[in-house]
């Protein structure tokens, strides 16, 4: 048997169950759980692609508000921190908006840890707008009940 990179392996199961779901009608929930698979997994330009409108915006504050600027920022962390832990923990989908709850683990200098949310606008089932805020995980939580 063949043995692969983890993230080689991981991008190929991620492809392939990209490929099984564009078989059927996707849920925007499904939408855009796939697009942060493969945004965070290595593969946002595969993501934009597939996913997001060329009419695309959003509110990240540390970037311009346009879909390249955005595609390439999320080329640049990933190259910076390929190992990153990305979880999804829930998602909830009303009418043409997504929400999808993370945990996310960078790798490299400042080892981030943190939640994450991302909310996504959707216009004929394309993502055409999308926030996402993050809290960083504090070393000492008070709450017994942590950030997840």
């Amino acid at each position: 048997m063949k043995s692969f990179p983890e993230n080689q392996l991981l991008l190929e199961t991620t492809t392939l169950r990209v490929k099984i779901l564009k078989k059927r009608d996707m849920t925007k929930k499904e939408i855009a759980q796939n697009f942060l698979k493969l945004a965070s997994g290595g593969n946002p330009r595969k993501a934009f692609e597939l996913y997001v409108a060329e009419e695309f915006k959003h509110h990240n504050p540390y970037y311009k508000g346009d879909r390249e600027t955005l595609m390439l920022g999320m080329e640049e962390s990933h190259m910076e921190s390929p190992n990153k832990v990305f979880e999804m923990l829930r998602a909830l989908e009303d009418g043409n908006l997504v929400a999808v709850h993370s945990r996310v683990q960078q790798q490299g200098k400042d080892g981030w840890k943190g939640a994450v949310v991302h909310i996504f606008r959707f216009s004929n089932n394309k993502i055409v707008e999308l926030w996402d805020i993050g809290q960083a995980v504090p070393d000492e939580i008070i709450n017994e009940n942590g950030l997840f």
